[in-house]
């Protein structure tokens, strides 16, 4: 019984730290989705993105995963400002901004995963980090620095873009545009500039997502896929636009999944590459 409830109490624990790295996947699809109206399924290819771009920088010149990220930062975010204003002078201004933006999107996704093949092959590609293998034990409680790192960072970077949201002009204008587009405009705020930025941090937001995930879990290009359902169904679930509520719903979710995976591994069930039970 008592070994029982310490596996139950690990798996809680590590659904909650992997909550935490889901954060910082969905927070994109917070802002596009949730904010700005617009499907960007092509969000999880953009942390695949960011995760190999990570990888490059670790083995090349052994940069750290997080700092290599943060390095990022700026080229996602003018990426995703070009992305957002080849969507709009496309699709969205002329009204076309629902099923040939979804494809649109799409597309976005497949290339990117066909010009990673291309590049790395279908090989699982990895990181080498001080924190990736050690464990911190509390007690009977193992916390693995590979997800207690990057859950503390994604948990940062969601307190900096709520502060954003809620204590700035820019932010304020975010939240509003797609609520009242023509209110904003009295206000002297242009909405594409402003849907433009945000759209930017968005993809900004993927960098650092990508890198947590190689951090977590070695990545090939095709296991962006595994994440469009679950990030979108986290933003609705979560609140739309709402980044406590994502935050809140996703360390839920995960810390009740894992806890019921230990008790599926006795019964036969298939190890992800993660290391966690699907």
């Amino acid at each position: 019984m008592g070994g029982s409830f310490e596996l139950l109490v690990n798996a809680a624990v590590a659904g909650l730290l992997l909550g935490g790295f889901y954060a910082a996947v969905t927070l994109g699809i917070s802002i596009s989705f949730g904010m700005l109206d617009v499907v960007n399924i092509a969000h999880p290819a953009f942390i695949i993105l960011g995760s190999y771009l990570a990888y490059l920088l670790n083995q090349t010149i052994g940069v750290d995963p997080i700092l290599a990220a943060i390095i990022m930062l700026p080229a996602f975010y003018f990426l995703g400002q070009a992305v957002y204003q080849v969507y709009y002078l496309s699709f969205e201004r002329r009204g076309q901004d629902a099923l040939r933006g979804l494809a649109f999107f799409f597309g976005l996704l497949f290339i990117t995963e066909v010009v990673l093949i291309l590049l790395f092959g279908v090989d699982y590609r990895y990181v080498e980090a001080a924190y990736i293998g050690p464990t911190w034990r509390l007690g009977f409680v193992d916390l693995l620095l590979r997800m207690l790192v990057p859950c503390l960072v994604s948990l940062l970077l969601v307190v900096v873009l709520q502060l954003l949201l809620t204590r700035t002009f820019l932010g304020r204008a975010i939240m509003a545009v797609a609520q009242d587009q023509l209110a904003l405009q009295l206000m002297a705020a242009n909405p594409i500039r402003i849907k433009r930025m945000a759209f930017g941090i968005s993809i900004a937001t993927a960098s650092l997502a990508g890198a947590f995930l190689i951090i977590i879990q070695p990545v090939e290009p095709s296991v962006g896929r595994d994440y469009i359902g679950r990030v979108f169904a986290i933003c609705v679930l979560g609140g739309m636009g709402s980044l406590p509520g994502t935050v809140s719903r996703r360390c839920c979710s995960a810390s009740s999944k894992a806890s019921r995976r230990p008790f599926m591994a006795r019964r036969g069930r298939r190890r992800s590459p993660s290391g966690f039970y699907s």
